[in-house]
This record gives structure tokens, C-alpha cells and sequence, in this order.
């Protein structure tokens, strides 16, 4: 037997559903636009770096890793020859 509040609850499931239905519409819809916005709110917060400013970058990264080899190096000739490559280029 079905309870009265089960029947006043089918209802309130429906519009629900409905409503979860067209809200995932929408969404899907304007997913392009709500992408767009997203990135713009992303560049406003956290602005690219220039491509001297990622060139610099890398290069430290380079010096870094360098310094590191030459450190941790067995001795003066693996050191020259670590500093050798390192002027190369």
C-alpha cells in the first residue's frame, strides 16, 4: 500500500529531476562560454610570463643544474670538462 506521503513526494522527485535535467543543459550548452570565462579569470589571476621571462628562466634552471653536476663532481678534470660543456652551450 502506498502512503500519502510517498504520493505527495513523487512530485517534488519530478520537478527535481526535471530541473536537474535542464540546469546539466544549460550547462552543456554554454560549456564553450563557461571555458572561455574560466581562462579569462585564470590569465587575471595568474598572468603568462613573456618569452624573455620564460628564456630566463630556463636558463637559470640550466646554471642550477650545472652548479649541481660541477658539486657533486669526482674531481678537477670532470669539473673542467663539466664547465667546458656548460660554455658551449
Amino acid at each position: 500500500m502506498i502512503t500519502s506521503v510517498v504520493l505527495a513526494s513523487l512530485p517534488m522527485l519530478a520537478r527535481g529531476a526535471v530541473g536537474l535535467t535542464a540546469l546539466s543543459g544549460l550547462v552543456l550548452f554554454f560549456k564553450p562560454l563557461l571555458w572561455g570565462i574560466a581562462r579569462a579569470l585564470l590569465l587575471a589571476l595568474r598572468p603568462r610570463l613573456s618569452r624573455d621571462q620564460l628564456a630566463a628562466r630556463q636558463q637559470w634552471r640550466n646554471s642550477q643544474a650545472m652548479s649541481r653536476q660541477i658539486a657533486a663532481s669526482h674531481g678537477p678534470a670532470e669539473e673542467a670538462e663539466l664547465r667546458a660543456m656548460a660554455a658551449r652551450g
